[in-house]
């Protein structure tokens, strides 16, 4: 399937709930929401009927849903499929944000569909999607160099210096947000996947 030049009405931000993993490696879709969030100077409240924490934003008449899932990293899907059905949201209108172990930190890509690719987040979502492709933006948070270690590695804060990467890597996507929400994704990419 094509990728789809839709507007965006959805955005995920993945992590987990609770203190323990604040700042956290796993957490950094939670956290870039809360920069997008905080650029629309709104909070996400708990909807129970979405299982998450929810918020709405407007550009040009354009509304779009905010979401952080509550279920814990490996229910995630169970949210998302939730807040679909009832604002009737399309796989190709969703933007789920998430850590990823294949970039370094400080680098920060668009990519339209795919696997799961071990994320255990996504895994859940596409279950509960009937693997229908959708919009996602991967932040890197680097890999330990051994697939033992990656379970204990994305629950926990990264260094100084990573932690840094990934902020300025995040501020650079803001940039291009007003592209991705009205649906203007390849030009995104473009600008995005060509900063420095």
């Amino acid at each position: 399937m094509q990728a789809p030049e839709l507007p965006i009405r959805l955005v995920v931000g993945l992590g987990n709930p609770g203190e323990k993993y604040v700042d956290t490696r796993h957490n950094a879709g939670f956290n870039w929401l809360d920069e997008l969030a905080a650029s629309y100077h709104v909070t996400p409240k708990l909807e129970h009927k979405f299982h998450g924490l929810c918020a709405c934003i407007q550009d040009d008449h354009i509304n779009c849903w905010l979401l952080k899932p509550q279920t814990y990293m490996n229910a995630s899907g169970m949210s998302v499929a939730s807040i679909c059905r009832y604002y009737e949201i399309l796989p190709e209108q969703i933007l789920v944000v998430h850590d990823e172990l294949d970039l370094l930190p400080g680098n920060i890509k668009l990519k339209w569909g795919g696997g799961a690719g071990g994320h255990n987040g996504l895994k859940d979502i596409l279950v509960h999607l009937n693997d229908q492709p959708f919009w996602r933006l991967r932040i890197g948070i680097g890999h330990p160099g051994n697939r033992q270690v990656v379970a204990s590695y994305v629950l926990h804060v990264p260094e100084k210096e990573e932690s840094a990467s990934i902020n300025h890597a995040v501020k650079q996507s803001m940039q291009v947000w007003p592209q991705i929400m009205s649906g203007r994704i390849g030009e995104a990419m473009l600008l995005l996947h060509t900063k420095k």
